[in-house]
C-alpha cells in the first residue's frame, strides 16, 4: 500500500490523519500544481483526479479523502478518529458532512473560482461570479459553528475527530489566500490554535509550502 501524494489542503489532511494513527507508508509524490494529477497515468487509475489517493497492493485505487479516511480506521482501529462505535462514527459522519457543505467546499471553491482560478480554469469549469457568494455563504458557516463550540475543544464534542482534521487544513490553507478567520469568532479561532498545536499540524505540511506560499 502506498499514499499517491502531493501538496494540497486535503493531501495534508492525509499525512496529518496518518500521523495521529501512527501509520507510515510509502508515498509517490504528483505535481499537482503542475496538473500532473489531472492527466494520465494518474487519471488512468483515479477518473476524478482529486489529491491524494491510497493504492493497495493489489492496483485498487481509493481516492477521496473521507473514503481514505474510513478505509485506514477499520484497518488501524485506535485511536478512533471516527469513531469507536456505531453512535461515535454516526455523528463524526454527521459532523463531517455538515462542515463539507456549509463550509469547506465554499471555501475551496470560493478559491479556486478567484484567488486561484489561474491554477484551476483549465481543470474545471470556474464560475467567477459566484467567488464572492461562495465565500460569504462559508463565513456564515464559520459563524454557526462558532456558537457551537462555545464549550467544546472539538468540533465532535470532546473527541478529536477527522472532522477536526478537514477542517483545520481548510482554514489553515484558506486563510493565506484571501480567506482568514474573522477574529470575532473566538470559540473558531481558539479551536483553531489547540490544532494547531499537535505535531502532525506541524509535520503534516508540504515541504513545497513555502515555496507556493500556501499552507498545504
Amino acid at each position: 500500500m502506498k499514499l499517491i501524494d502531493s501538496f494540497g489542503p486535503n493531501p495534508r489532511a492525509v499525512r496529518m490523519f496518518l500521523t495521529e494513527k501512527g501509520i507510515s507508508l510509502p508515498s509517490e509524490e504528483l505535481d499537482l500544481m503542475g496538473g500532473e494529477n489531472r492527466r494520465p497515468p494518474y487519471t488512468d487509475k483515479n477518473p476524478g483526479g482529486q489529491m491524494p489517493a491510497l493504492e493497495l497492493e493489489d492496483g485498487t485505487v481509493i481516492a477521496e479523502t473521507v473514503a481514505i479516511f474510513e478505509y485506514l480506521e477499520e484497518k488501524n482501529p485506535s485511536p478512533a478518529l471516527v469513531g469507536s462505535n456505531a453512535e461515535e462514527r454516526a455523528e463524526t459522519r454527521m459532523w463531517q458532512r455538515r462542515i463539507e457543505l456549509g463550509i469547506t467546499e465554499n471555501l475551496y471553491n470560493g478559491f479556486r473560482y478567484s484567488q486561484g482560478i489561474e491554477i484551476f480554469k483549465d481543470r474545471m469549469r470556474c464560475l467567477p461570479e459566484a467567488a464572492d457568494g461562495l465565500k460569504a455563504k462559508a463565513q456564515d458557516g464559520l459563524e454557526w459553528l462558532d456558537k457551537l463550540l462555545e464549550g467544546h475543544d472539538f468540533v465532535v464534542g470532546d473527541r478529536f475527530t477527522m472532522v477536526d482534521i478537514i477542517l483545520f487544513c481548510a482554514t489553515d490553507f484558506i486563510a493565506g489566500v484571501g480567506q482568514p478567520l474573522n477574529p470575532e469568532h473566538k470559540n473558531i479561532t481558539a479551536w483553531k490554535e489547540r490544532i494547531a498545536a499537535r505535531p502532525s499540524a506541524t509535520s503534516s505540511l508540504h515541504p513545497g509550502a513555502a515555496e507556493v506560499g500556501m499552507q498545504g
